[in-house]
C-alpha cells in the first residue's frame, strides 16, 4: 500500500489524514505538540490547591451550516453529533436590550426579513442601508473584478452604509468570521461570508458550537478504526526536502508528502514561505460564583468584547475579541477588567456576581491577515518538490482563514496525492 507522511496535526493535516486513511493509504502524521488540533484545540489550565484543572478551548471556534467540508470531517471522525446548532443570533446593546436575528418562513435570500425588520438595535435608516448593500452584494459578487484589491470598508462606504450599520452589523459579523478589521479585510472575503452564510440558503447561517472541548473532537475513537493512520505527537518535523522528512534526527521516506504546518514555520524546515501577515485573537475565560445569563451566546455591541459564549450554566463565560491588536500590549489583569466591565453593561446580574477566576489566551498568530492583495500570495497545493503538497488555511483553499478553509486545504492536498497514484478520489465538497 502507498504511504504518505504528513507534517502538522492541525485541522488541515488531520483532514488529509482522515481522507487518505479511509481510502487505504498508509498515513503517518507528525505533530510537534502533545495534542492535536493546532490553533483550534483545548488544553487543561493548571489549578491551585485541590481545584480540578479546567479544560478550555484556546478560543471559541464555531461552525456554520455552510461549512460543509468541516462537517464532513467531523462525520468521518464520528463526532458530528457533538456539535449543537443554534438558529438565533442575539445582539445585545449596552443596557441589556436584546435583538434576535433568525430565519422565518420566506425562502432565501429573504428568510431573515421578518426578524431583521424587528431588530431594535438598528434604526430604519440602518436597515435600509443594510438591505441596499445586501442586494448589491448579491449582484456584484460575480461581476466585480476588484474585490480582492479593495477593503470591505471601502466597499461599504461606496454603498453609503450608516456608521451604526457598519459598526453593529457588518463589523460584528465579519471581523469575527474572518479575524480582520474591515479596513484591512479584502472585500472578496466579506462577500463570501455573507453569500454562503446569509444569502444563498436558509440554514447556512446556523451556528454550531461543540458540546465538548475541541481537543476531544480529534481524539475520537474513530482513529482506532483506521489502523493504517498513525498519529505521532511530540514529534516535530525538522526538515523537508526532495528526500523526505527529518523527524527527531531520523530521515523518513514515503511515496507522497504533505506539509500542513503554519506558513511562518516553513522557512525553518527548508521550504519557501509566502509573504503573509498575521492577525491575532484574544479569548477571555471568566468563572463567576453564580449564573449571570441564560443566553447560549450573544454578540456584544459597541464595546471591546465582541462575542460571548455560555460554556457552563451561565457561570463560565468565554469572550472573544478578533483582530485584537489593541489588546496585544495589555496585561492579563487589564484585559480581564475590560471584559468584566463590558459584561456589566450587557448582563445586569454580573454586577452582583463575584469573579472566581479568569484566564486570558492571546493567539498572536491566530490566522493570516486577509488583506487586499493577499489572494495572489496564497500558494496552491503543488510545490516545486515532486510528491510534496501543501495544506493549511493559509493556502489557496477558496476560503479565508477558518476551520472550513483548513479542512478544504487538507482535502485538496489529499486529492492531489490520490491523483498522482492514478486515483480520481474526490474529497472536497463544493
Amino acid at each position: 500500500m502507498a504511504k504518505v507522511l504528513i507534517a502538522g496535526g492541525g485541522l488541515a493535516g488531520l483532514a488529509a489524514a482522515a481522507a487518505l486513511g479511509r481510502d487505504g493509504w498508509e498515513v503517518d502524521l507528525f505533530e510537534a505538540r502533545p495534542y492535536l488540533g493546532g490553533r483550534a484545540t483545548s488544553y487543561a489550565v493548571p489549578a491551585g490547591g485541590e481545584e480540578v484543572p479546567e479544560t478550555i478551548d484556546n478560543c471559541q471556534h464555531v461552525v456554520l451550516r455552510c461549512c460543509v467540508n468541516l462537517l464532513d470531517f467531523y462525520q468521518r471522525l464520528g463526532v458530528r453529533e457533538r456539535i449543537t446548532f443554534y438558529r438565533e443570533f442575539y445582539f445585545i446593546e449596552p443596557g441589556g436590550r436584546i435583538s434576535v436575528l433568525k430565519r422565518g418562513g420566506l425562502p432565501a435570500p429573504l428568510h431573515f426579513t421578518g426578524s431583521f425588520l424587528r431588530m431594535k438595535c438598528f434604526s430604519a435608516a440602518d436597515k435600509m442601508a443594510i438591505g441596499r448593500a445586501l442586494v448589491a452584494l448579491r449582484w456584484e459578487r460575480t461581476r466585480r473584478r476588484d474585490l480582492d484589491r479593495i477593503s470591505m470598508l471601502e466597499w461599504l462606504l461606496q454603498k453609503r452604509q450608516t456608521p451604526r450599520a457598519i459598526d453593529r452589523f457588518w463589523r460584528q459579523v465579519l471581523v469575527s468570521a474572518i479575524n480582520e478589521d474591515l479596513d484591512r479585510m479584502a472585500a472578496i472575503h466579506g462577500f463570501q461570508v455573507f453569500w454562503l452564510g446569509f444569502l444563498s440558503s436558509a440554514d447556512g447561517y446556523e451556528m454550531g458550537i461543540p458540546s465538548v472541548p475541541l481537543g476531544q473532537l480529534y481524539a475520537a475513537d474513530e482513529w482506532q478504526r483506521m489502523p493504517n493512520v498513525r498519529l505521532h505527537l511530540r514529534s516535530p518535523v525538522e526538515h523537508i526536502d526532495a528526500d523526505g522528512f527529518v523527524v527527531d534526527g531520523e530521515a523518513l521516506t514515503a511515496d507522497r508528502y504533505i506539509c500542513a504546518l503554519p506558513f511562518e514555520k516553513l522557512g525553518a524546515i527548508g521550504l519557501p514561505a509566502p509573504d503573509l501577515q498575521h492577525s491575532p485573537i484574544t479569548g477571555v475565560h471568566l468563572w463567576f460564583d453564580r449564573e449571570v445569563t441564560t443566553l447560549p451566546h450573544a454578540t456584544l455591541l459597541d464595546r471591546t468584547m465582541q462575542w460571548m459564549f455560555n460554556k457552563d450554566r451561565g457561570r463560565y463565560l468565554q469572550l472573544v475579541v478578533s483582530a485584537s491588536r489593541d489588546l496585544t500590549a495589555l496585561s492579563r489583569k487589564e484585559i480581564v477588567e475590560i471584559a468584566v466591565g463590558d459584561l456589566r453593561t450587557f448582563l445586569p446580574r454580573v454586577r452582583d456576581a463575584n469573579l472566581v477566576k479568569a484566564h486570558v489566551v492571546k493567539e498572536q498568530r491566530a490566522t493570516f491577515s486577509a488583506a487586499p492583495g493577499t489572494e495572489s500570495l496564497r500558494p496552491g497545493t503543488d510545490t516545486l518538490i515532486p510528491n510534496l503538497y501543501l495544506a493549511g488555511d493559509w493556502t489557496r483553499s477558496g476560503w479565508p482563514a477558518t476551520m472550513e478553509g483548513a479542512v478544504r486545504s487538507g482535502y485538496i492536498a489529499a486529492e492531489a496525492v490520490a491523483k498522482t497514484a492514478g486515483k480520481s478520489s474526490i474529497y472536497l465538497i463544493g
